[in-house]
């Protein structure tokens, strides 16, 4: 048996020369298993995701991966990543050049399994989904809703557009498509998941397709297609591909998803699975000669307001933190692990007599950076943007805001103190009565009362500034609009007459700050530090003296940091930085006084 496998593994290591004579092939499935060039091949994924690794980086990775004993990479391609407007596409600059990741997959000889969504969950923002869709207040999504379909018929096509040539039967390195994601556990219209799977038919994708789901009767049944392999999330026994053959005895099943690591939200401790039963699996995998895939491999960052978030009830909310680092083999800052030595000990028994791993590739430069300084800046209260005025509040969707925060403003007419509620507040609210701090409400912890004092002025000014943490990306509450999406109200009196002020907070707003010297009396400050490089390196920004906010290196968005942990240092990309000055911008909900920050080699 060990013969057999090695010569599943061969195929994969030879798939480098093959590459370099920019063959065509074939990929084919029979009932048991998947065929390159009508031979059996064992496909050993790792998988990452473009749109959280910086491009310059992409190679690095995927050398890697390699290094580890894989064949094949896995990529997520994350549709509102893509996206911004509706036909507004870019998949050009830096890391939305998806052909470009794909081609250097193929010239570091590996295959590549395209998980092109539309919704893909990924712990990232809607799913992949767009914001923009949320516009239509009763649209529904991921299913045959006319709205959400025309939407989706656009991405395909444009996406289509760009990964087509990169098929194995073009020369290029993609085996499979893989039709949605894990929908048995969402919904049970097969009408849309065969919809979706004919429109990249139609759009020239002619390599098989898989479906991806847990390994369970009723969502194979819900989730899986005739002609599709079906991927298991996790599949790691024998029952587990017995549900698979029962569900379809005429197409091959695998391990779609193989976690190394876990997810993480704020405020819990970092997921930390045990290795060993990780390597039991993986054992398990490679001598019953079952294809699988790492989920994930490297898990990189969600810079920006990308990290998405779960909820199980209509009152649990759970934002996921901005590193991605997942626990997986390669940290979030591209470094090996124990657990990546493991796994590459393991599959070097599996490799054919004479053949070794591939070198581990040099680790990239890490830095550390002295104390950085920072002052106080600018205040949001003094560059706020010009309002829009409306009855009630709504969603910031309905201004056409894709995240970042929002301020609602109305004066108090009739009650002026008592029990404020704010109807499903997403995500983050700091409340204020005629400039002054009044205090917080959370949807984490399901808060959404606070009491008013009384104020000394007629018709006191309301503030409430709401931060968007992120939307829900698994399950069925992913109708998840952001900002208050109900009302307002006042000891049960409804209050009307809003303006509206909305702070995207992205690179052009953060640029054109106005600067204030006064000392800060009311929370929601900005903060900038200058700070001189003489050599760049990869590093974390020890953020554990701030409390709560956002971060930007030279105009990039790192993310979010939130004191409550278990993060308290955002990873920055050497390429981010700048030989020379470089500027901090920081931007905190509740602090006052500036703190310092530097940088470290190790998250903490």
């Amino acid at each position: 048996m060990r013969k057999i496998i090695a010569a599943f593994i061969l195929i994969g290591m030879l798939s480098a020369n093959l590459f370099a004579q920019n063959s065509t092939h074939s990929f084919t499935l029979s009932k048991n298993d998947f065929l390159l060039d009508n031979k059996p091949f064992q496909i050993i994924s790792g998988e990452m995701h473009p749109a959280r690794i910086p491009a310059e980086y992409w190679r690095h990775r995927i050398q890697m991966a390699k290094a580890m004993g894989c064949n094949t990479i896995a990529a997520y391609i994350f549709w509102n990543y893509h996206e911004s407007k509706p036909g507004l596409f870019d998949f050009q600059t830096e890391n939305h050049n998806i052909a470009q990741f794909i081609r250097i997959v193929q010239e570091e000889g590996m295959w590549l399994i395209l998980r092109p969504g539309p919704y893909v969950c990924a712990e990232w923002e809607f799913g992949g989904l767009p914001s923009y869709l949320l516009k239509i207040s009763d649209i529904k999504v991921r299913c045959m809703d006319s709205r959400y379909i025309e939407a989706v018929d656009r991405y395909i096509k444009e996406l289509a557009i760009q990964v087509k040539g990169l098929q194995v039967t073009k020369g290029g390195p993609i085996l499979m498509v893989q039709v949605e994601n894990e929908y048995g556990s969402f919904g049970n219209d097969r009408r849309y998941m065969k919809w979706i799977q004919e429109m990249w038919k139609n759009n020239g994708i002619e390599v098989p397709f898989y479906t991806a789901d847990g390994a369970t009767p009723f969502m194979l049944e819900a989730g899986s297609l005739p002609d599709a392999a079906i991927g298991l999330d996790p599949g790691v026994s024998f029952p587990d591909f017995e549900q698979a053959t029962k569900a379809n005895p005429n197409v091959p099943s695998f391990c779609s998803e193989l976690y190394p690591g876990w997810l993480t939200h704020w405020g819990e401790k970092w997921q930390r699975p045990d290795t060993k039963d990780l390597l039991k699996d993986v054992k398990w995998l490679m001598d019953n000669k079952k294809s699988f895939n790492f989920y994930v491999i490297h898990g990189g960052t969600n810079f920006g307001f990308w990290a998405g978030a779960n909820a199980f009830s209509p009152t649990q909310y759970q934002p996921d933190v901005t590193s991605y680092d997942y626990d997986a083999p390669i940290n979030e800052m591209g470094e090996t692990t124990p657990k990546y030595f493991a796994l590459r000990n393991l599959l070097t028994q599996y490799l054919p007599a004479g053949f070794k791993m591939s070198p581990i590739p040099e680790q990239k430069p890490v830095i550390e950076i002295p104390e950085i300084k920072m002052n106080t800046f600018a205040s949001v209260w003094n560059n706020l943007p010009s309002p829009v005025y409306t009855p009630q509040p709504k969603p910031m969707e309905l201004f056409g805001q894709k995240a970042g925060f929002i301020v609602y403003r109305t004066n108090l007419i009739g009650h002026k103190k008592g029990k404020l509620r704010i109807t499903e507040l997403h995500d983050y609210a700091t409340i204020f009565i005629d400039g002054k701090y009044i205090g917080k409400l959370d949807r984490c912890k399901a808060e959404n009362i606070i009491d008013l004092p009384e104020s000394t002025t007629a018709n006191p000014q309301l503030d409430i500034l709401v931060e968007a943490m992120g939307r829900i990306n698994f399950a069925e509450y992913m109708i998840d609009r952001k900002g208050i999406t109900e009302r307002v109200s006042l000891n049960g009196m409804t209050l009307m007459n809003w303006q509206v002020f909305n702070l995207p907070m992205e690179e052009p707003y953060i640029n054109q700050l106005k600067y204030s010297a006064a000392v800060p009396t009311i929370p929601g400050n900005f903060f900038k530090g200058e700070f001189d490089l003489s050599g760049i390196g990869d590093t974390y920004l020890d953020l554990k003296l701030w409390e709560k906010g956002v971060v930007w290196i030279n105009g990039h968005n790192l993310g979010r940091y939130w004191n409550i942990g278990p993060q308290r240092q955002l990873y920055c990309p050497a390429s981010w930085f700048k030989k020379g000055k470089n500027e901090l911008v920081i931007f905190d909900l509740h602090q006052l006084n500036a703190q310092s920050v530097t940088g470290i080699k190790k998250m903490e």
